[in-house]
């Protein structure tokens, strides 16, 4: 189990205090590690045990936010339980997108496929509300930024750019997750939220939430999160701690 930083740990108790608690979770790079084909990105030992531990206590709700689709993130994960689902950054809240927004995804993937199709290794994601350009397994890394920079020149005014780890998604919808984010603690009357996350997208979470909530950035780079832990191993070690806490604190 790793070692968590002491003024994390010490932390714990006051969330575990406060109910309605929220614990919403990324899922890549969080609760699975990248993976270079996002399909093996099966959860880190011990995942599914402690969401569903989490999940049974008095209070507290644990939700799975995510870029992802939430029939991708279901499959992909292979975890079941009482959670709240949110893919597409939150744009699958209440349901599947309108046809519209289908439409133009659908036209905007087409538009981007020969652009993809002349850099080797990179890949063209389309997602329920967006389309990515994945560039990781790109070996040229002049190509791939060129790539990416030739993608952003696709996007029009509509679209909403979500640039991330050796990705740049072009969404149809202005959902982030910071808005997702509010409206699941809108809906559970939230008193407290945990919120683990590790890439660019999660910074919109990280920014709406409030002095007693928690963020925890999974990994390096620049942060709104006040706490950080290094990978998904430590991510798993602190919600197995901040478990241990809601027992102690009303079982």
């Amino acid at each position: 189990m790793t070692v968590l930083p002491a003024d994390l740990v010490a932390a714990l108790p006051r969330l575990a205090a406060r109910r309605p608690l929220l614990i919403a979770c990324d899922y890549d790079g969080v609760l699975a590690r990248l993976r270079d084909d996002p399909s093996a990105a099966v959860p880190e030992p011990g995942v599914a045990e402690v969401l569903a531990r989490l999940a049974t206590r008095d209070g507290v709700t644990v939700a799975l936010v995510s870029g992802r689709g939430v029939d991708d993130l279901r499959r992909t994960s292979g975890l079941t339980g009482p959670y709240r689902w949110v893919g597409s950054h939150g744009a699958e809240f209440d349901g599947p997108i309108g046809p519209e927004a289908a439409r133009r995804r659908d036209a905007l993937a087409a538009r981007l496929a020969p652009l993809v199709d002349g850099t080797p290794a990179a890949r063209l994601e389309v997602k329920p509300a967006s389309v990515a350009v994945h560039v990781r397994q790109v070996t040229d890394r002049t190509a791939a930024a060129a790539l990416l920079a030739r993608a952003r020149e696709q996007a029009d005014p509509e679209l909403t750019l979500k640039p991330g780890k050796d990705v740049l998604e072009l969404a149809v919808t202005d959902a982030d997750k910071g808005s997702a984010l509010c409206r699941l603690r809108d809906d559970l009357g939230a008193a407290c939220v945990l919120y683990l996350g590790d890439d660019l997208t999660d910074e919109d979470a990280f920014a709406v939430l409030r002095p007693h909530d928690l963020g925890v950035k999974v990994g390096p780079g620049d942060t709104r999160a006040t706490a950080r832990v290094a990978d998904p191993t430590a991510a798993i070690s602190l919600l197995v701690a901040l478990d241990e806490a809601l027992t102690s604190t009303r079982g």
